[in-house]
């Protein structure tokens, strides 16, 4: 495993390879943190969260939280929280108070997943922006750059 010190950038034939590159990230992204999940609707933000799941341990299923918001997953090696914000404005944002999932004041600390962080009036730090690019026919490609350092190092792939 390899720290990610710069920006990685992997090709995705279809989606059981992104659902692979999540699994992955299950596996060794430790407590706190953050991902957020830029990409076009259908570039796989979802497939790759669920994989982030199932790396992680967790048994119940992982849906999309675009009605709900927020889907909290504390049944895995450590807990995952998966926020979709693409229905709101970043003024309703700012007041579901989110950083309680990154500060580990009110929550334990997890992986946070964020779907249409663009939507946020301000990122939290460090975190990992990862871009899903469609490719022809069916593939894609997952830009993942690290923006800031975690303390202590903890982002490996």
């Amino acid at each position: 495993m390899l720290p990610l010190e710069e920006t990685q950038i992997i090709d995705l034939p279809d989606a059981p390879a992104t659902h692979r590159l999540g699994e992955q990230l299950g596996r060794s992204l430790a407590a706190g943190t953050i991902l957020l999940l830029e990409g076009d609707l259908g570039t796989g933000k979802t497939t790759l969260v669920q994989g982030i799941g199932q790396g992680l341990g967790i048994v119940a299923p992982i849906v999309s939280p675009t009605f709900t918001l927020v889907n909290e997953y504390l049944d895995g090696r450590i807990p995952l929280y998966h926020m979709d914000l693409y229905r709101l404005e970043p003024d309703e944002v700012q007041t579901l108070y989110l950083e309680q999932y990154w500060n580990g004041q009110d929550q334990p600390l997890g992986i946070v997943a964020i779907e249409w962080p663009e939507r946020l009036i301000s990122t939290p730090r460090p975190h990992i922006l990862l871009t899903l690019r469609p490719l022809m026919p069916t593939g894609r490609q997952a830009h993942l750059t690290p923006v800031g350092k975690p303390d202590p190092e903890v982002w490996t792939l």
